[in-house]
């Protein structure tokens, strides 16, 4: 009995794997969407919150953790990097995360990699180095807004650990980019995103527009068949 019981409790867990975890999923969304000490995003949203909710039991974590570290930048959901690394840190998996420094500060050389040890096989884990060079080189670090020049050692620390999730743990991150990364892979601002939007929304309604005053003439295409009409009606006449 007390296995079943166990058993029960198991299965109501936020998802949609069975009956009793939707209802519960949906339930627990409509508690939180009432909120209004969740993101903005989340407030009045209950589809949203499902979804929060959904990540947080695959990942194991927090549901009010992911909420409040989920972001959409550019149209795209992405992660912070402080809650990707707490993610690693307490996934159980690896010992807390640790830099090396390479290159010398100042330089296009100055970079570090993220590592650190699988604690099942005791093996030290390192993942790619991130150069200043490497951020020049990609367009990171000239584009508009963005906080390499400005915190390089940050920037350098973010994108290696995230890179190091993504080689050995990318189901932690769940296949999605950090905030950082999506700033600086969008080709596009985003006023120039939007400006895109309205300038193509608008090109369709003068495209549009003109159709309109052509379809009256349309009509005056049947003048053709009407003269055979008129020679009809004036045979009797005659």
């Amino acid at each position: 009995m007390a296995n079943e019981l166990m058993e029960v409790k198991a299965d109501i867990v936020p998802g949609f794997g069975s009956l009793q975890s939707f209802e519960f999923t949906q339930r627990a969304a409509n508690l939180l969407a009432s909120s209004t000490l969740v993101p903005k995003e989340y407030q009045g949203n209950l589809p949203n919150c499902v979804i929060a909710l959904n990540m947080a039991a695959r990942m194991g974590a927090d549901p009010l953790m992911v909420m409040q570290n989920l972001y959409i930048v550019y149209g795209r959901p992405g992660w912070s990097s402080q809650f990707l690394i707490s993610t690693l840190n307490t996934c159980g998996r690896f010992t807390a995360l640790r830099y090396k420094w390479v290159g010398e500060q100042g330089k296009d050389s100055f970079g570090c990699k993220a590592w650190a040890t699988e604690k099942a096989t005791g093996e030290k884990l390192e993942g790619s180095t991130v150069t200043i060079d490497i951020a020049k080189k990609e367009g990171w670090y000239t584009k508009n807004g963005s906080k390499w020049q400005t915190m390089p050692e940050q920037m350098l620390m973010y994108r290696a650990a995230s890179w190091f999730v993504r080689a050995y743990a990318p189901e932690l991150a769940m296949g999605m980019h950090t905030t950082e990364e999506i700033i600086d892979i969008t080709t596009e601002p985003a006023e120039d995103i939007q400006a895109t939007i309205q300038q193509n929304a608008n090109k369709e309604v003068i495209d549009i527009a003109p159709e309109q005053p052509a379809q009256p003439e349309q009509p005056a295409q049947p003048d053709k068949p009407i003269q055979p009409e008129q020679s009809v009606t004036a045979g009797p006449d005659f």
